[in-house]
């Protein structure tokens, strides 16, 4: 399992992390007092000693000692109450999570301090030019982004929390205090005891927080909860790290980073993946993507709003000058030009969802002169309605009427504060969409008469007093404040185009034309970098570079979309679609044609210019829920959406019929391109036929003028990790993907095409997960030239891009990887029979571990005795269904669940499974002195030994064997457990062998050390859930005790910072 300490463990020193430590413990301990008394805190107390100086003996060699102290441990904890059973779980959860806080400021302040960073751009750009690199070959490298470019992207944020909104912001506040209070040498005495107030009313307010998701998830939270860490880390973190990019390279090379170019593009899954998950519909995928535009264009509206406040000056270019004075002249009419400078909205701000205000009169009607209760008598009345002043009536107004004014008024409003409130909450996606329009004259309702006057007011006005106070006031015309115009006019196109996106998510009609809002990227950029040229050419070149540089390189980088959307569908949907429509079009079953039928068939519609799919056709719900979605696709395209993860040519064709039909419908083409369609290749099987798939589908004429015509010559390639690992093993999995991305680089280089490779990486390793560097580094020669995709999942998403620090830390980590797998590319093997030592080791490998997984008829009800496996659909964390089919077998079981459960237990199994076998055949046949000139002259290879050695460092054998002695009833598979123990320490021993080392993590000594420091807590946990399983499973409905076993898991995972 990966750590989040792993790509800089070198860097840690402990001198400060202890303090840390000792200062949040005891904190909590206050707390503790205050919550559950003291005599629980003793007992708590009382568990951790035991459970420290149990590790201490272990540590020391001393086996049987601290054997019998762990049964002691085991026996205290059988005899607590349920209530005290869930205040230990809580307790002991709170602290590991504490140390993982502790541990991540303490790396984020050594980092800081540092002189020189290993990794950083200052130091890889050096050691390249110290090479054979030249200061040209290294700018183009960094600055050419066609040849250069790292796609991240976010696949799911596994909170294990209850709500992205309460828990996750209180331990960001509690990294904020803890870094003010190290960091602020100028701080008092009386500031620092204030800071230590507002720490424990932190901690306070985590213990009085269910920390337990009680409803599962949507894949709209999951998609905010990844928006949520794009607002508050990368977006404070991306125009830093492209600081320290541009810094590096104007210091080596002598030039800068150009302002609009960036080397990391960010994407999601979250509200795209619809792999068995039936969560995620076409409606999900839309809205999902509208909102994530909508948090775009708000976050830029914010910063726009900074702007105009900074850029006050007069002096500009004549250019900016025009433009300034062409917006005064377009929004402005010479009768009111004292009215706001940045308010176009004037023309168009009587508009209500499409509806034009009633006009004001241009005569007084009859007997207007008269007593307004002069009506009463006279049936006529007048043909205007009366308007009342709010009063007695004014609270008596019901909340549809509440609601309805208050959606006319956000019409026009200009604050960009309450809408990300609103949307935050998710009530945009949610909201009710029957609102109706004005009413006609003479049957207005007390909401319709508010709306009324709010609306002739500003027709007077031009906007609200409030909004005056903000805004500062205009200048005159000899005078005027050129960028606080153009800014303005910016906001404004802003304003209209996030409200547009709030219309479309509603279901609402909106009447803004096309030049009232911005859509594209380029049109953004445009007003903005007229501003940069103009204070630069200004000698304001100080100003440029700031806050106004920091905003283009974010437009640069998110776009107008923040994160752009991939989409990925299991195959097999796709030809239950096909099979629908060559059944109605009576050209039989599609699915049971040959392959080259299907060739033939997919080819021919596809140069067809006619739709396919006939409009009148009436298709299962599964199916139609797969055209649906192409719809939306080709409704939104490549502007919004990414890539499409699937098998290509039928997603080519269902993707052509749906664009065909949309654009006919629209009457104009769809917006964007088509977007990228990618293969997959994720078994063992699958990964060894990647290769030959690839040639064969560009040697296709239609595919390869397609790929030159509509995707630059690029193809996107995927491999995946967890369903291979899951298949045949790690090991297996490894080297299988090792020889796949070999195989389809060639292949596309003998077509003349470029590959980029993307990499489905889970947070694990037994997903194939680890330290990024390491990873990038080891790919194959070739196989990363100077483009990257790769998948961030559930809490290594939190981890590593949670905080700015963390997050510029690791931005500038793939960027040095990846630069220098493109101009310094890993060594090959040095010998033929280094591969064929490889293949051989996976063939035992693979033999091994699919003898014991799928093989062994003991297994499967061992694993379900021996793990929480059954339990985790109760924790909530996902979305997505833990299995693809409904079968107990291993096979449909998703690869999170399945390397969650054994994380759980510290057993890790399928991490390690097979590679001690293999190893050990191997070394038997004489060979181990080949294997350790492997290990230090081929990169792969000791990436893949050295991520092992990492797992081997946290499993624990007398824990696992714990859960054994407890849970599993069958003598059998307790025998296969004491196996699979044997079997664990013979994969150390070998590794060992391997690399060289005495003990483990011997060349990662800071990450054991951090492991250790965490088993005075985490062990008690183990023992604790073990206990819990056990009265659970004798008592499933007991709510509580399925609390108290929740809690365990989230600790644990705290403990081993890993969920799978």
């Amino acid at each position: 399992m990966t750590d989040t300490t792993d790509d800089i463990a070198e860097e840690i020193s402990f001198q400060g992390f202890d303090d840390y430590c000792k200062l949040l413990k005891s904190l909590l301990n206050d707390v503790l007092q205050r919550e559950v008394g003291a005599e629980f805190v003793d007992k708590l107390e009382r568990n951790r000693t035991l459970a420290q100086t149990a590790c201490n003996l272990r540590l020391a060699g001393i086996e049987d000692t601290a054997e019998l102290l762990e049964k002691q441990l085991a026996s205290e904890i059988s005899k607590m109450t349920l209530e005290e059973a869930l205040s230990l779980a809580r307790a002991f959860s709170h602290y590991l999570n504490l140390m993982g806080i502790a541990e991540t400021q303490h790396r984020v302040r050594k980092t800081r301090d540092l002189a020189h960073l290993s990794k950083s751009c200052d130091e890889v750009f050096n050691q390249l030019l110290q090479g054979a690199t030249s200061a040209d070959e290294l700018y183009d490298a960094v600055c050419k982004q066609k040849k250069f470019q790292i796609a991240i992207l976010v696949a799911g944020v596994s909170e294990k929390f209850r709500d992205t909104s309460t828990q996750p912001k209180e331990f960001n506040r509690l990294h904020l205090h803890l870094l003010e209070y190290n960091d602020r040498p100028d701080l008092t005495k009386e500031d620092r005891e204030m800071l230590i107030e507002d720490l424990v009313r932190e901690i306070t307010s985590i213990w009085q927080t269910d920390e337990l998701r009680r409803h599962k998830p949507t894949p709209v939270d999951e998609a905010r909860a990844g928006l949520h860490i794009v607002e508050q880390s990368l977006w404070k973190a991306v125009p830093y790290f492209l600081r320290r990019v541009s810094n590096a390279l104007k210091k080596h090379t002598g030039k800068s980073l150009p302002l609009t170019c960036t080397p990391i593009k960010f994407g999601s899954w979250m509200g795209g993946d619809r792999d068995g998950n039936p969560n995620v519909t076409a409606k999900v995928t839309r809205d999902v993507s509208l909102l994530s535009r909508w948090m775009a264009i708000d976050l830029y509206i914010r910063e726009v709003d900074s702007l105009r406040f900074e850029l006050s000056m007069t002096r500009c270019s004549d250019k900016l000058s025009r433009e300034a004075h062409d917006i005064l002249e377009r929004e402005t009419s010479p009768d009111d030009r004292h009215e706001s400078w940045n308010q176009p909205m004037s023309r168009n701000q009587t508009k209500v969802h499409g509806q034009q205000a009633p006009p004001l009169p241009t005569q007084l009607p009859a007997r207007a002169d008269l007593p307004a209760c002069t009506e009463c008598g006279d049936k006529s009345g007048s043909q205007y309605p009366k308007l009342e002043l709010p009063g007695t009536n004014y609270m008596s107004l019901n909340r549809q009427d509440i609601q309805g004014s208050s959606k006319l008024e956000s019409s026009s409003q200009d604050s960009s504060h309450g809408s990300s409130k609103s949307i935050a909450n998710g009530s945009i996606a949610n909201s009710n969409s029957n609102q109706s329009a004005l009413s006609p004259r003479g049957s207005f309702t007390s909401s319709q008469l508010l709306a009324q006057r709010k609306i002739f007011s500003e027709s007077k006005i031009g906007r609200t007093s409030f909004q005056k106070l903000l805004e500062p006031s205009l200048p005159e015309r000899p005078g005027i404040a050129p960028y606080r115009i153009v800014l303005g006019h910016v906001k404004d196109k802003l304003v209209k185009a996030r409200r547009r996106l709030e219309l479309l998510l509603e279901d609402l009609p909106c009447e803004y034309e096309p030049w009232d809002y911005y859509e594209a990227t380029d049109q953004l950029l445009e007003p903005l970098l007229l501003c940069y040229e103009s204070l630069q050419s200004c000698g304001a070149g100080v100003l440029a570079d700031g806050r106004l540089a920091d905003l283009i390189r974010r437009v640069a980088t998110f776009g107008m979309v923040l994160m752009k959307l991939d989409l990925r569908q299991e195959s097999g949907r796709h030809s239950e679609a096909l099979d629908a429509i060559t059944k109605y079009l009576d050209m039989g079953t599609y699915s049971e044609w040959d392959e080259e039928k299907k060739l033939e068939f997919l080819t021919r519609e596809l140069k067809n210019k006619r739709p396919l799919v006939p409009p009148t056709i009436q298709v299962a719900p599964d199916v139609k829920e797969v055209l649906d979605t192409f719809r939306v696709a080709a409704e939104l395209g490549s502007d919004s959406l990414g890539a499409y993860a699937s098998d290509v040519l039928a997603v080519e064709l269902l993707q052509k019929d749906a664009r065909l039909a949309v654009s006919g419908e629209l009457g104009r083409p769809c917006p964007g391109g088509t977007l990228r369609v990618v293969p997959l290749f994720e078994t063992v099987k699958d990964l060894r036929g990647a290769g030959a798939v690839i040639r064969k589908l560009l040697s296709i004429d239609w595919y390869s003028e397609h790929i030159v015509k509509n995707h630059n010559g690029h193809q996107e390639v995927m491999v995946g990790y967890s369903d291979s690992g899951k298949d045949a093993g790690r090991f297996t999995a490894a080297w299988e993907l090792y020889k796949a991305q070999e195989d389809v680089v060639a292949a596309c280089k003998d077509h003349k095409i470029k590959v980029t490779l993307f990499h489905g990486r889970g947070g694990s390793i037994g997903r194939g997960g680890g330290p990024t560097y390491l990873a990038i580094q080891s790919q194959p020669p070739g196989s990363v030239m100077g483009t990257l995709r790769s998948t961030e999942q559930g809490e290594m998403v939190q981890a590593k891009f949670g905080l700015p620090h963390t997050a510029v830390r690791q931005l500038e980590i793939y960027t040095t990887a990846v630069l220098l797998a493109t101009l310094k590319p890993p060594v090959r093997p040095r010998e033929e029979k280094w591969r064929n030592l490889m293949d051989e080791i996976s063939n035992i490998s693979c033999q091994s571990y699919r003898s014991t997984v799928y093989e062994n008829p003991e297994f499967l009800a061992y694993f379900h005795e021996a793990t929480p496996q059954a339990e985790l659909g109760f924790l909530n964390i996902g979305s997505r269904p833990t299995r693809r089919k409904n079968s107990t077998g291993i096979g449909h079981l998703r690869a999170i669940p399945w390397i969650f459960a054994w994380t759980q237990t510290r057993f890790v199994l399928p991490a390690w499974l097979g590679v001690g076998a293999g190893l050990k055949g191997v070394c038997a046949k004489g060979h181990t002195e080949d294997l350790q000139a492997m290990y230090k002259e081929w990169p792969f290879f000791q990436s893949t030994i050295d991520l092992i050695e990492m797992v081997l460092g946290k499993a624990d054998t007398s824990i696992a064997k714990h859960y054994d002695d407890v849970l599993v009833s069958d003598e059998k598979r307790r025998e296969l457990g004491a196996e699979l123990r044997r079997e664990l320490l013979a994969t150390e021993k070998y590794v060992l062998v391997v690399s060289g080392h005495e003990k483990l993590s011997e060349n990662n000594k800071s990450l054991r050390r951090l492991i250790e420091s965490r088993l005075p807590y985490l062990n008690p946990m183990n023992m604790l859930q073990v206990e819990v399983l056990k009265r659970l499973r004798r008592d499933d409905d007991n709510h509580k005790l399925r609390d108290a076993l929740l809690i365990t898991i989230n600790g644990i995972a705290a403990g081993m910072r890993n969920t799978g």
